[in-house]
């Protein structure tokens, strides 16, 4: 018979929650975490389910955060089994979500209870936010709890996400902080017309490219102690009429940087634009900030976590700063301390996506230590 986790994280993944849709995931935790005394608090913002569950009303306040939701599943006949149909073949749980993040999220209950029949009157608070909005654009999610938290004084001391941190086996990484975002859309103008006749053209893609090639080998920063250094990659490059005998009016490109604390999204945007200024474009150019960066370099939360990992394990962790954007990026602007820790990554977003039945358990049994460090 499965465990109580990984039962969990099956009854979860066997609901087809399609970002933003989290087919009824956060209805079934409620009823788990109502059982054992917490107050839960369904906010729906547009199409995004979001749920606040908390136990106790003094500091400090521990937060569980995590997300219902998962990303498509491709193409199903490349599936080794229905992706919604949980199943575990050879110690591995097979199923969409099962890594990012709903196995996380199983863990954190399962950890709450037995935290809380051990100590049915443990210090502080503890909470658990959940949205179904973290893979898609994440602008009716988190942020949004924590703007209406913020409006009504609740404020959160430690923040432990279960984003899938670990490399070869579960704790042996954390993610103590996430580079920012900042995306950017360029639209370099020139004259169109017919390629025989190039006196009479300004090719908008010729005059691109040094510009372009000076950005990418720009060397904005050497990062520092917790980040490496700020990259620049180009995602889309869009021109033409679809004729090979016309030169374009107009070429657009998209590229982001993922920066770190060693440098501003200001200091960006104004090193780019003097690079373009530099080759004499005529350009427009709009920016966009999905995440700034954050870091929780030390204290209570990265201590107990790293001392979590240890007891349960018999394996230290190390420290992280790799990957995407995380919905730590709207938790650690609150002044929260902001660490996460969660199963293997190396499935995660594929076809066949699954994780160790056995660090499922390691995991409730890792975070159940962290909330006795901090709550007992």
């Amino acid at each position: 018979m499965p465990s109580d986790t990984v039962q969990l994280a099956m009854d979860l993944i066997a609901r087809p929650s399609v970002t933003p849709d989290d087919a009824g995931c956060q209805a079934l935790l409620i009823e788990r975490l109502e059982a054992i005394g917490f107050r839960c608090e369904t906010m729906i913002f547009d199409d995004v389910t979001n749920l606040w569950a908390r136990r106790g009303d003094t500091a400090p306040v521990l937060v569980f955060a995590g997300h219902t939701d998962v990303v498509p599943t491709g193409p199903l006949e490349r599936w080794s089994s229905d992706p919604f149909t949980p199943e575990i073949r050879d110690g591995l749980l097979y199923g969409r979500g099962a890594a990012d993040m709903k196995s996380s999220i199983a863990a954190m209950v399962t950890a709450c209870e037995r935290f809380v029949a051990a100590h049915p009157d443990h210090q502080g608070s503890i909470a658990l936010l959940i949205t179904s909005d973290e893979e898609g654009v994440a602008v009716n999610g988190t942020v949004k709890v924590i703007e209406a938290l913020a409006a009504r004084g609740e404020k959160i001391d430690w923040a432990l996400i279960g984003e899938p941190s670990s490399q070869h086996r579960v704790g042996d990484t954390v993610k103590v902080g996430r580079r920012g975002s900042l995306g950017a859309r360029l639209l370099i103008h020139g004259v169109q017309g017919h390629v025989a006749y190039p006196h009479k053209v300004d090719n908008p893609i010729h005059r691109a490219m040094p510009a372009l090639h000076e950005l990418v080998r720009h060397e904005w920063d050497q990062g520092n102690e917790f980040f490496p250094p700020t990259s620049l990659q180009i995602s889309n490059l869009n021109a033409g009429t679809g004729a090979h005998n016309v030169v374009p009016g107009h070429a657009e490109v998209f590229f982001n940087l993922r920066y770190s604390t060693a440098i501003d999204p200001e200091h960006i945007q104004r090193t780019t634009r003097a690079i373009l200024d530099k080759h004499e474009l005529d350009y427009d150019i709009e920016w966009s900030v999905s995440g700034y960066p954050f870091l929780t370099a030390s204290g209570e939360l990265i201590d107990a976590v790293r001392a979590a990992i240890v007891e349960v394990t018999g394996h230290p962790t190390e420290a992280a700063t790799t990957g995407g954007t995380s919905d730590g990026r709207f938790i650690a602007p609150t002044g929260a301390q902001v660490v996460e820790l969660g199963p293997v990554n190396d499935s995660i977003h594929k076809i066949d996506e699954h994780v160790d039945v056995a660090e499922l358990d390691l995991l409730s049994q890792i975070y159940a230590r962290v909330l006795e460090r901090l709550l007992a």
